[in-house]
């Protein structure tokens, strides 16, 4: 598998990840009794379905993007884990996943970029 290919599914994998997180985070795990489920939806997983698309077609423009969006979701996670000890482990999944997808993605578009520059 080339490291292209191996950087698309990781960047895929984690996208899912820090998607299907967010979304149990919100709804059952630890759901808001002051806020409404629906407004932590909007708030937390909607940004997460713009560069979908790109993404799944392999755009470099949605990666750049995409890592740019993942540094909100790590500061998120940073600072859910200091704040609050019982959703901690959940804070940690949210750290690892947005460490994934921010260098699967930074390697997508490096190693799209050397493939351009060679073609």
């Amino acid at each position: 598998m080339s490291g292209l290919k191996l950087a698309r599914f990781s960047t895929i994998g984690a996208w899912f990840g820090l998607f299907i997180l967010t979304l149990l985070w919100s709804t059952v795990y630890t759901p808001s009794p002051r806020i409404p489920v629906s407004l932590m939806l909007v708030v937390f997983v909607g940004p997460l379905l713009i560069p979908l698309r790109g993404l799944l077609h392999g755009r470099t423009k949605a990666h750049v993007w995409t890592s740019l969006l993942v540094l909100l979701y790590f500061v998120h996670g940073i600072v859910e884990a200091w704040a609050s000890p019982s959703e901690r482990w959940l804070a940690s999944l949210e750290i690892v996943f947005s460490i994934i997808l921010f260098a699967s993605c930074f390697f997508y578009v490096q190693l799209s970029k050397k493939q351009s520059e060679t073609s």
